[in-house]
């Protein structure tokens, strides 16, 4: 079965930095009492303190771009990153206002996240975002009605498949491009820590090794890698120079394509209409 992508300018495979600046949204979304826990939202802190700075000048020195999906409250709260952001030529898109866990059985929360942080971006950023990442890739029939009105162009929340496809609309309406990610391609379960959810901290090597042997497979097939980090957890030091060793591993192939996540999407849009 081919396949294959027919990306710009002969690309073999397209790759997209994508980071997910949560800052202290992670914590705070997965239980409000870390609000008086300064140890815990120091973490997310870190994120927006060293982290994003740091991975700007990685991507900088490398000449690439990427893609930061941001909530409203980091946008309000660490609004100096997010215009660092900016400054360096990278995509903002859309990821809720306070990372709260999209609810089936409560579809006006889903409602309200959205819109409030679409209203953050626009007020503080100026941002009409382009694409959306739920919070965890947890999502609801509710949020893909709310992608379809409010006009994105894309979704990165699911994962099923390894190339970009349509996303199936509840209501048979207008299906967005799906840009796919998958756990594996993601830092979170592998150096994602807290005293009250403890789970080993992977090495450098064993990240290193499932992410440069997926890369190498969906290169072989011709497709669409898609690798999630947060600057909290990858602004970590030994993080950004796993950052720096990702960036050259995959520029050892030929035919690869670093994109920002619209770029992405429009592509494999017109592409699929020829």
């Amino acid at each position: 079965m081919d396949m294959s992508v027919k990306w710009p300018n002969g690309a073999r495979c397209a790759v997209a930095l994508t980071f997910d600046f949560d800052a202290e949204t992670l914590w705070l979304s997965r239980d409000p009492s870390n609000a008086r826990r300064p140890g815990t939202l120091s973490m997310g802190q870190y994120g927006a303190k060293v982290g994003v700075p740091k991975i700007l000048e990685t991507l900088g020195d490398a000449g690439v771009k990427g893609t930061f999906f941001v909530p409203g409250w980091t946008v309000e709260n660490h609004t100096d990153r997010a215009e660092m952001i900016l400054k360096g030529g990278h995509e903002i898109g859309h990821h809720s206002y306070s990372h709260a866990w999209p609810d089936p059985d409560a579809p006006e929360k889903d409602i309200e996240e959205m819109e409030k942080g679409l209203e953050s971006l626009k007020r503080v950023l100026g941002v009409v975002p382009k694409g959306y990442r739920s919070p965890a890739g947890e999502t609801t029939d509710e949020l893909v009605r709310q992608l379809d009105k409010h006009g994105f162009l894309y979704d990165s929340s699911m994962m099923g498949d390894v190339n970009p496809y349509r996303l199936p609309h509840p209501d048979g309406g207008r299906q967005l491009v799906e840009l796919p990610y998958h756990w594996s391609l993601d830092d979170a379960p592998f150096v994602l820590f807290s005293v009250k959810t403890p789970r080993p901290i992977m090495t450098n090597s064993h990240i290193r090794e499932v992410w440069q042997e997926e890369f190498k497979e969906i290169h072989r097939w011709g497709g669409f890698y898609n690798l999630v980090m947060h600057p909290q957890l990858s602004g970590r030091p030994s993080r950004i120079a796993l950052l720096r060793e990702m960036i050259a591993f995959i520029r050892g192939f030929e035919g690869v394509w670093f994109a920002t996540c619209s770029e992405i999407a429009e592509a494999w849009a017109a592409q699929e209409q020829r």
